[in-house]
This record gives C-alpha cells, structure tokens and sequence, in this order.
C-alpha cells in the first residue's frame, strides 16, 4: 500500500482574494490576474483534493484513500479584508443545519448560513505577516474611542449616543444590535465622519484611522467600518499563529497563510461583504464578552513546533529538516511544503507541493533541506521527529 500521495487541490476564487500570493507560492501562472483566494487541502465537499490511487487510473478524491479528515488545511491569500463573522459551535450548527434543510433552501442559496452541522473553530498561521481583528475590546474601552470620534460633531454624537448608553450598561449585546439598528442616513453620516478625519492620538491610533478610511471606502454605507473601534486589532509574524474559537468576532484583512479549521464551511457575516449578512442568526452566536486573542510564538530556533488549541480535531504543527529526518509517528497527515524541497515515498516535493501520508507501520523519511506545515486529526500529537538517521536504515523513503 502507497503510504505517501501527492495532491491535487481546487482554488477559491473569491473577490478579496490575491492574484499573486497563491500563484507565486505554487510557482504557476495567473496572466488573467484572478483573485486566488483560497487553496483547500482535505475532503470537504465545497473542494475536495485529489490524489493519484495508481498509475493507470485518473486522480480520484482523498476521501477514497484516508475516509472523511475532521479537519480542513487551506493557503489563505487576503488582498482586501474579509467579511467581519463568526462561526458557531457544534450544537447551534447542527440546530441551525437542520432548521435550513427542513425549511428546503438549497445547499448553494446564497442566503444560507449553514452548509454543514459542524462547528469551525480555527487557527491562522503566518507565512507573511497577516493584519486581523478579533474579539470584543471592553466595552468602556469602545466608549471612550466611540466618545473620541464623535467629539466635535453633535450629528455624530446624536447618532453615536445610543450605543454608549447601552456601554455604559456594560452590554456588549446592546451596543451590537445598537450600531446595526442604525438608518441609512446616520450610516453615511458615519462614514463622511471617517472620511474628513486626518490623524490619530492616545485614544484612536492612526492605524485604527486608516483601517476605518479603507472600510468606508470600500463599504460605504456599511456600520462595521466601526469595527477596528470595537474589535482587537493585530498584526502576527511569519509562523506566528492565533486560534478563533466559535462565536468570535473577527476578519482578516491582508496578508498570506495557513489557516486550519474543521472540515466546514459555516460562515455568519456582519459586515464588510457583499455577501448574505444576517445580523439576527449572527447575534445568537456570538459571544458578547471581551476576547483578546492570544498570539502563538514558536522559538525561532525549534526544528519542531506544534500549535497547541482546544480543538480536538486537528492539529498543526510546523517542521523544518535538514538531511534526513523522520516524519513524526505514523497517523494521517496532509503536508504543505514551504520553503525548499524533499524527497519521500518516491515523490519530490517542492514549496507550494502537498501531499498526504497516510496511517503506516513504518516511519516515514524525509531527506533534504525543506520547511513545511503538517497537521492531523486522528491522533492529537505529535513526536518529535529525529534527524541525522543513516539513508541506508529500513525506512520508508
């Protein structure tokens, strides 16, 4: 039995998505200049992967290999910012699945919020630095940069009051359903507000400023051009990561990486998007207390790091070898290489190549000098590899 498949995985096209990022790391050519969103690596049915069974018949899915993986692995390339969503967990996906299949809206209705009757909780990690916002800042923290922005004009502050009311009571939940509750006048009284202010200070900084600028310009009308106001915003580094558990507020807005998460496909939109936004179901997912995510650092001179999450279904981790080094235990694997090149199972692999290893008896060796990201989800660890193995040892190469 093979233990080692190259894949073939599908892109996403969607709009924010980059017409280099993607291209430049598999090395192909994008001369129509589509947005190359998304590469998905696993077995969802939104774009499974393909893999080679033998050499006489055409590539056929992963799943007919390895079964359905819990988990989805995915190249993620932000040109501009992503929707500003959530995602819900394991109980109110399945209720809010099943409440849309019974109520006959398609699969593919572009009003549907649940594709599936998982949760998707995920981890993002960095290939180039990537901006994001997530989770709730305190709410007297949002009072005071919402009171900043209104000082000076009394038709800001008449709009803005509601929701500094509803922070006053502490109610993160009030001053959500406050700010969407908001007219189309007073939404583009907001973003002119954006618009004619210039720099930052102690209490809204220049780059809160300048996210706002490209908000407005890009979603005029919209209320979460507010967000940088009332949700964290960060930048991480290459192989930095952070983990968004369900009911999180969050969005990218640029940069290029790995981002792992179950095998779904449950997104629920507040903003920034052309795309079905539903404020209603979104609020009974959310979760309207403060979250500050918290920022995963490997040590720069590990060989060998796993991103630790609460998340039982997969888990990432990050490998970079030198020579001959063995591929850590024997459980399924899908593989994205990231730096420089490998041989294995009679397969050379190069950055932007992925591959999968399936369940064996017999470690798996790697020789060369690569870096790569790897992540399972049927034994939730990993060893740590060896290295400087002689090439004539029995090994599976």
């Amino acid at each position: 039995m093979n233990r080692v498949y190259r894949l073939s995985n599908k892109i996403k096209h969607y709009e924010w998505g980059s017409p280099c990022m993607i291209p430049q790391f598999l090395n192909v050519e994008n001369n129509s200049l589509l947005p190359f969103a998304e590469m998905w690596m696993g077995t969802h049915k939104g774009a499974p992967s393909q893999v080679l069974v033998n050499n006489t018949d055409a590539p056929d899915d992963l799943e007919k290999i390895c079964g359905e993986l819990p988990f989805l692995l995915k190249l993620i390339a932000i040109e501009k910012p992503l929707s500003i969503q959530a995602h819900p967990d394991k109980k109110q996906a399945e209720e809010g699945f099943k409440k849309e299949e019974e109520s006959g809206l398609s699969i593919d209705a572009p009003e549907r919020n649940y594709k599936d009757s998982n949760h998707k909780p995920e981890i993002l990690c960095a290939i180039t630095p990537v901006k994001l916002m997530a989770g709730f800042v305190n709410p007297e923290k949002i009072r005071g940069s919402l009171e900043e922005f209104s000082s000076g004009s009394e038709a800001v502050k008449n709009i803005i009051n509601p929701m500094i009311n509803a922070l006053k009571k502490n109610s993160l939940s009030l001053f959500f359903r406050a700010l969407f509750n908001l007219s189309a006048i007073e939404k583009e009284c907001l973003c002119s507000c954006i618009n004619e202010k210039k720099t930052g200070n102690d209490i809204i900084t220049d780059d809160q400023w300048k996210l706002m600028k490209e908000f407005a310009s890009l979603y005029t009308g919209d209320p979460a051009v507010l967000s940088p106001l009332y949700l964290n915003v960060l930048t991480i580094q290459p192989r930095q990561a952070v983990f968004i558990p369900a009911g999180i507020l969050h969005a990218y807005v640029g940069g290029f990486g790995i981002e792992l998460m179950t095998s779904s496909d449950n997104v629920l939109r507040g903003g920034l998007t052309p795309k079905h936004v539903d404020i209603c179901e979104l609020m009974k997912i959310l979760k309207f207390e403060p979250f500050a995510p918290q920022v995963i650092s490997p040590p720069s001179s590990e060989n060998w790091f796993c991103y630790q999450t609460p998340c039982v279904e997969f888990l990432l981790a990050y490998m970079r070898g030198q020579g001959v080094t063995v591929f850590p235990g024997n459980c399924p694997a899908v593989c994205v290489v990231t730096q420089g090149e490998l041989e294995t199972g009679g397969f050379l692999f190069k950055k932007g190549d992925s591959f999968f290893l399936a369940e064996g008896s017999e470690p798996c060796v790697f020789k060369g000098d690569f870096s790569l990201y790897a992540t399972s989800g049927f034994n939730n660890s990993f060893d740590k590899p060896s290295t400087g193995l002689a090439p004539d040892k029995n090994l599976t190469g």
